[in-house]
């Protein structure tokens, strides 16, 4: 069960969301389940999500931990070739 501060961010971010609210910023340190609180929303909100990682290691590992968290739900990772954008 969410614990600690993870209850009212869920909340927060789940109103936002429903509220149409285009921006939304989760912070916290290593460690403090922002990936849990995610999901929590993910799930509370129900609606396909999107979501985005600026590197491949933890993109890899969302998917782990986001596929445990929806077994019934699509979850897929794609990598792109391509390192940055260069104009």
């Amino acid at each position: 069960q969410p614990a600690g501060d993870q209850p009212e961010a869920i909340a927060g971010l789940a109103s936002a969301i429903e509220s149409g609210q285009q921006h939304s910023c989760l912070l916290g340190a290593t460690g403090t389940g922002k990936t849990y609180t995610m999901a929590h929303t993910i799930a509370k909100v129900n609606k396909p999500t999107l979501v985005l990682s600026h590197n491949k290691t933890l993109a890899a590992q969302l998917f782990e931990e986001f596929k445990e968290f929806f077994p019934h739900n699509s979850v897929n990772y794609f990598v792109s070739y391509y390192d940055y954008y260069q104009p």
